[in-house]
């Protein structure tokens, strides 16, 4: 038989879990559900595209849904008492700043399961998440505020400060 991996989550991560998949199960099951009704009323299904795009969203929403409750079935939440609160590490938020630049970044550190679960919910968030297995996010784990990292990119090399680090809450 062969091994699952253990899936890690954020507690942020596991609660969006569980509320985006009781929102496929009940809401967006009993929409797709009243969209094949009405289309059905259309007539002949052999050439009702209304009733064809229904069904093949509901397939969307089923493997999705599947996809949800097979990756809750092997999450551990990241414990407390696993989070280094001065170290870049799942489950911290960090600002960093790229040498030259006046913006400061502010990304949550998670895994990279966590990203895929908010890929398989449609939830962009590209914008405040950093997965610990991109690029930029090798380089950073283990570093501290106020170090200056070196990340290597198929471009070129890019210089962050790390200027702040802290829990990731909501």
């Amino acid at each position: 038989m062969a091994e699952t991996k253990e899936i890690l989550l954020t507690r942020i991560g596991m609660a969006a879990l569980i509320s985006g998949l009781e929102y496929l199960k009940t809401e967006k099951r009993s929409e797709i559900t009243e969209k094949i009704k009405i289309a059905r009323g259309f007539g002949d299904l052999s050439e009702n595209a209304e009733y064809d795009e229904a069904k093949n969203e509901q397939a969307e929403v089923e493997s999705k849904i599947n996809q949800l409750m097979n990756m809750q079935k092997y999450t551990r939440v990241i414990a407390d008492d696993e989070i280094i609160e001065d170290t870049v590490c799942i489950g911290n938020t960090i600002e960093i700043q790229e040498v030259g630049e006046d913006e400061v970044e502010k990304y949550a550190v998670v895994s990279a399961d966590e990203i895929e679960m908010y890929a398989i919910l449609n939830s962009d968030m590209d914008d405040v998440l950093l997965s610990a297995n991109s690029p930029v996010g090798k380089a950073l784990l283990g570093h501290k505020a106020g170090e200056t990292v070196s990340v290597q990119t198929p471009a070129c090399t890019i210089e962050f400060v790390i200027k702040s680090i802290y829990k990731y809450t909501e």
